[in-house]
């Protein structure tokens, strides 16, 4: 196996591109969960994301109305699940698997005459000769604007928890819903606000698969992406800077076995191509051994629906 042709600012690059759909995905869903809410639909919301963002951009011709039009299409599927759970008190698991087989018929549905189609381009940002720096130009430097929101949305949203007082108020939600209640917050309208940002970030994730990494649209292009976020939360502890580094480490694993296949790897390629999201779950059960779910960081109302009456 030949690995000299790997460089390293390339790989870091890649690791960080490959990244940006889960860590979006994530980050919507960790702060849905902190508001007491437990969404397993968010495959099926990037799926309808993937969709509507690539049906968006390829008839506007523009990259970014695609990506709107991605969020849209992941908050449109996520107020269902906001409806059912919220205002019908559905079983939050039940209705998030279910939201996630909807959301895969409907996109297989919507994307049917778009298959071998291309999508505007969406580029990189102009830096000019920073981009050429050895190492640090592919990895700072070489990225679209896209790369860049992620990571800034890692601060902006642990900032938005930590010190706002709105973020304060969506912890208090999740963590005991009826205290909440009786201080005057309105529960419900926490919990759907929070629902639509996190279908709306998992649409963002699901339209940059079809509008940058593949780019074109395939069916069940996010072959699981929707899960491994999930368990980058609970891996995370909640908390958004960890949510980056498990993305990160995710997109790294993605990264490493694509080039140890080039690279002519003695070991198997179907073991090659499940390694990711093997690895995902060994160290989440690592993370996980031995720790009550309060002791990893765990919103206390997690997955209970609240009753005003009670």
């Amino acid at each position: 196996m030949d690995l000299s042709h790997m460089n390293a600012g390339v790989l870091v690059a890649s690791l960080m591109v490959a990244s940006v759909p889960i860590l979006l995905a994530a980050l919507g869903e960790l702060v849905v969960e902190k508001s007491g809410v437990l969404n397993l639909g968010v495959e099926g919301m990037m799926i309808v994301g993937a969709v509507t963002g690539f049906i968006a951009a390829f008839h506007s011709g523009s990259a970014v109305l695609g990506f709107v039009g991605g969020a849209a299409g992941g908050a449109a599927l996520s107020m269902i699940f906001a409806l059912l759970t919220q205002f019908l008190m559905a079983n939050q698991v039940a209705t998030g698997l279910a939201l996630t087989l909807f959301g895969q018929g409907l996109a297989s549905l919507l994307g049917q005459s778009y298959v071998g189609q291309k999508p505007p381009l969406t580029g990189k940002l102009p830096f000019g000769p920073l981009a050429d720096l050895p190492f640090v130009g592919p990895v700072l430097f070489g990225h679209d604007w896209v790369v860049y929101f992620s990571v800034l949305a890692v601060g902006a949203i642990s900032w938005f928890l930590t010190r706002s007082r709105g973020g304060l108020v969506l912890r208090a939600v999740g963590e005991n819903h009826d205290a909440a209640h009786s201080l005057g917050y309105k529960v419900r309208l926490v919990r759907v606000a929070a629902i639509g940002f996190g279908g709306a970030m998992a649409g963002l994730g699901g339209a940059y698969l079809s509008l940058v990494r593949v780019p074109q649209w395939t069916e069940g292009m996010t072959a699981g992406a929707g899960w491994i976020a999930l368990a980058i939360v609970v891996f995370a502890s909640w908390r958004p800077w960890r949510v980056l580094m498990g993305a990160w480490l995710f997109g790294g694993i993605s990264v490493l076995q694509l080039n140890m296949q080039a690279a002519g790897s003695a070991i198997p390629v179907q073991y090659l191509s499940m390694s990711p999201y093997l690895i995902t779950i060994l160290v989440l059960v690592i993370m996980s051994s031995g720790r009550s779910r309060a002791s990893l960081g765990a919103p206390a109302s997690l997955g209970q629906n609240f009753h005003a009456a009670r």
